[in-house]
């Protein structure tokens, strides 16, 4: 009689997660910000989960182009300080947590920025990678993955760019020399072409990885 009951219940919960498995199938809806760059002087994406994927506007025009759903939703905002800040919004319960993640597509954000036309643009996200082209901005960089790659060509900055990885590699190329730039590297369980410790340049590099390999070659713009 128990196993009889304990059968019951069982398919009772089952049949419960699986009902609640189904509210992770609700479309997601593709969705794009446009914003003036002469209005914009920092973007500041911070999300989870979400691959994030930089490219060259070609209208001078900032453009954010994402999927979202009731469950899964972004906050972006322009403060006061000329910043665009767009961060994750989750709606979910438990339940939602339970079956298939979203797919690739609706996983990721792509950016579009006009190039050496922002001061500052930092960029965080949590279990995928992150990308960049050739691009180059006035101020400082900042980027930051846990739990996925980050991968740049030819970043032209102005004072500092700060990487930071952690279950994930870092690959890339800085315009610049050698010796324009003071280095901190702290790599952890990971390869590093990178001194420790350098100083003596005009511009910083600030690099941190954490079980992940670090290779980033200085070039010509």
């Amino acid at each position: 009689m128990k196993k009889v009951i304990s059968l019951a219940l069982y398919l009772m919960l089952g049949s419960f997660v699986l009902t609640g498995c189904s509210d992770n199938n609700e479309p997601f809806t593709q969705r794009e910000y446009t914003a003036d760059v002469s209005q914009i002087e920092e973007i500041n994406i911070d999300v989870c989960d979400r691959e994030i994927e930089v490219s060259i506007s070609e209208n001078n025009q900032i453009h954010i182009v994402y999927f979202e759903n009731s469950k899964e939703t972004y906050d972006i905002t322009v403060s006061d300080e000329s910043e665009l800040v767009m961060t994750s919004v989750s709606n979910k319960d438990w339940k939602d947590y339970v079956g298939v993640k979203p797919s690739a597509e609706n996983r990721k954000i792509s950016l579009q920025i006009p190039n050496a036309l922002l001061n500052t643009l930092i960029l965080s996200t949590t279990n995928e990678d992150i990308s960049l082209p050739a691009l180059a901005v006035t101020g400082n960089i900042s980027i930051s993955s846990n739990g996925g790659n980050i991968t740049f060509d030819k970043l032209n900055i102005g004072n500092s760019i700060t990487l930071t990885a952690k279950n994930g590699n870092i690959f890339g190329a800085i315009v610049g020399g050698y010796d324009d730039f003071s280095i901190e590297s702290n790599i952890k369980k990971g390869k590093n072409n990178l001194p420790d410790n350098k100083s003596g340049g005009e511009k910083i590099l600030n690099v941190s990885s954490n079980n992940g390999d670090v290779n980033i070659e200085f070039v010509k713009e």
